[in-house]
């Protein structure tokens, strides 16, 4: 059968792309397993079951490996913060609040471990970590954000406080929900969820958003899912 030459190039292209993905997903298991620092494109191209000569035509070195596999985690992270920081739930009671921006989070990280062991690499490219600078300060931007739309006269310095604070926590719980699996995972991200609300409940548990009025609203019987607050 005669193939026309304009659909030869489509479906070279559409191989390529599945071999660069195919690519992309070895350097996720190496990196996740070993670290960026001791990964090789060696031990990528045995991962990806190609010879090394494979990798080389559509990569030159492992930091461009690297860079392509950051820069599409990187979009996906940019497209949960999205899914999370909403006007629709910057207005939901605090205990909904953090199920409907913390789901996405917690999910994206879980799909995607290699993320952390990539971007916390000591010797990670520098184009990633800039990247991931800049998406760091988005996320802390966005936190404030929150902040002020329930509390507009918390001082600059006290938000940009509780807002790192909230992020590192979020961090640091966040290890250990990636760190299990099944059931045990489901109780660390109930326990993230509650360290959460212990934390940011007093702050605005009892406020409603500026822009809905300023009358303090009771939202202590406010519950995450599995968890009784008194």
């Amino acid at each position: 059968m005669h193939v026309p030459d304009e659909v030869k190039p489509r479906r070279r292209q559409a191989r390529g792309e599945r071999r660069i993905a195919q690519l992309l997903d070895a350097a996720a298991t190496v990196f996740r397993t070993t670290g960026y620092t001791a990964a090789s494109t060696n031990a990528i191209a045995r991962e990806a079951h190609v010879s090394p000569g494979t990798l080389y035509q559509y990569f030159p070195n492992k930091e461009a490996i690297a860079v392509e596999l950051g820069e599409r985690l990187l979009h996906r992270m940019r497209e949960a913060h999205g899914q999370a920081f909403t006007p629709a739930n910057f207005d939901l009671p605090l205990a909904e609040m953090l199920d409907a921006i913390l789901d996405p989070m917690i999910e994206f990280n879980c799909a995607n471990p290699v993320f952390l062991a990539l971007m916390h690499g000591s010797d990670v490219p520098g184009r990633i970590a800039e990247e991931h600078d800049a998406l760091h300060a988005s996320l802390l931007t966005r936190v404030e954000e929150l902040l002020g739309h329930y509390l507009p006269d918390m001082p600059a310095a006290d938000r940009t406080r509780t807002a790192s604070m909230a992020f590192a926590l979020f961090k640091a719980g966040l290890d250990l929900v990636i760190g299990h699996e099944d059931e045990e995972r489901e109780a660390y991200v109930r326990e993230l969820k509650l360290v959460m609300f212990r934390y940011l409940e007093p702050v605005i548990g009892h406020v409603v958003p500026a822009d809905r009025g300023t009358t303090p609203r009771h939202d202590a019987t406010a519950s995450l899912p599995g968890i009784h607050t008194p």
